[in-house]
């Protein structure tokens, strides 16, 4: 089998990107450096909540709702667990008083996962709690592979309970070759979905490593959802896939308020208000604080013709 050179070249990149989000050494020097905090000010709204809900509520002023995410994952320590989830206790507040479009998106790892899953389940089902009490929503990121079942399995625990339905939902990554049964299990209980493309580095045996087929793949997973009558999330910033998803809506009728596109805070600004000026609603994903490294890295390693985007930017206003 001949391998193209250019798909081959993209490969590495995103091999070397993932790699790089997982050099400790680095990541010290990064986010304690003044140019390493120069480069994230584009794409990370900040290091303390107030910056994040300054740029939140920038970001209201334009029509663009938000998913506040407080950065880090994988905690060593229970007592490191539960400060995490401190933050989130706080956004939740916070949110509620501003009035603004906002929710939360959180990592399982973050809560204490990798130590505890039950330590996980009792910090997570108390945030939801939180969620419930201010009339918000919490939705579990999906990290690597080996925590898709726990998490699906999490998620679907906490929403079973009547009082948080609608308070809790999940994100799944259109490059898994498990999705579609995921996605239909999950519908079937009624549960809101962000759809992404995935950004962590997978063996063929469990995503399909061509971009073609991880296209066809969100593709399809957009029409499934949309057609479901639950509000879901399409979380991306390729042109084509916004346009197969504004087709496939007007064709079917569906009105735009009935889903929402999502996208990454820095990323794409222009197009996130064009869809604004449509008419289709958008969840800007807006992360902040210290931890900000892997974050960062994943980005690259998801579409590494950002690299030079985001170089082109640490010379802009």
């Amino acid at each position: 089998m001949i391998v193209c050179p250019s798909r081959f070249k993209m490969s590495l990149l995103r091999s070397t990107f993932i790699g790089l989000s997982h050099n400790s050494r680095l990541r010290r020097f990064a986010e304690n450096s003044r140019l390493g905090r120069r480069m994230s000010s584009r794409f990370v709204a900040g290091f303390r909540i107030e910056d994040a809900l300054a740029a939140a509520t920038a970001l209201g002023s334009q029509g663009l709702a938000v998913t506040m995410d407080s950065l880090g994952e994988n905690v060593t320590t229970p007592d490191h667990a539960r400060q995490a989830a401190q933050v989130y206790h706080w956004l939740l507040d916070a949110l509620a008083q501003s009035k603004l479009d906002a929710n939360v998106s959180l990592k399982l790892t973050q809560m204490g996962m990798d130590l505890s899953p039950d330590l996980a389940a009792e910090i997570v089902s108390s945030l939801v709690d939180h969620a419930v009490q201010a009339n918000s929503f919490v939705r579990v990121d999906m990290e690597g592979s080996a925590l898709t079942q726990a998490t699906i399995d999490l998620v679907r625990k906490l929403h079973a309970i009547p009082a948080n339905r609608n308070h809790v939902g999940i994100v799944i990554q259109a490059y898994l070759r498990r999705s579609a049964a995921d996605i239909a299990g999950l519908l079937k209980d009624g549960i809101r979905i962000r759809l992404c493309k995935g950004a962590y580095q997978e063996p063929p045996d469990l995503a399909f490593p061509d971009k073609k087929d991880v296209d066809r793949n969100f593709v399809a997973f957009t029409e499934t959802l949309l057609k479901s009558g639950i509000f879901h999330g399409i979380a991306t910033h390729d042109p084509a896939m916004i346009a197969a998803t504004k087709d496939f809506a007007r064709a079917q009728r569906i009105d735009p308020a009935a889903f929402e596109f999502q996208m990454l805070y820095g990323i794409r600004r222009d197009l996130q208000r064009s869809l604004v000026r449509e008419g289709y609603r958008v969840r800007v994903y807006v992360p902040f604080g210290e931890e900000w490294y892997p974050y960062y890295m994943r980005r690259l390693a998801e579409r590494p013709a950002n690299v030079l985007f985001m170089a082109r930017n640490l010379f802009r206003k």
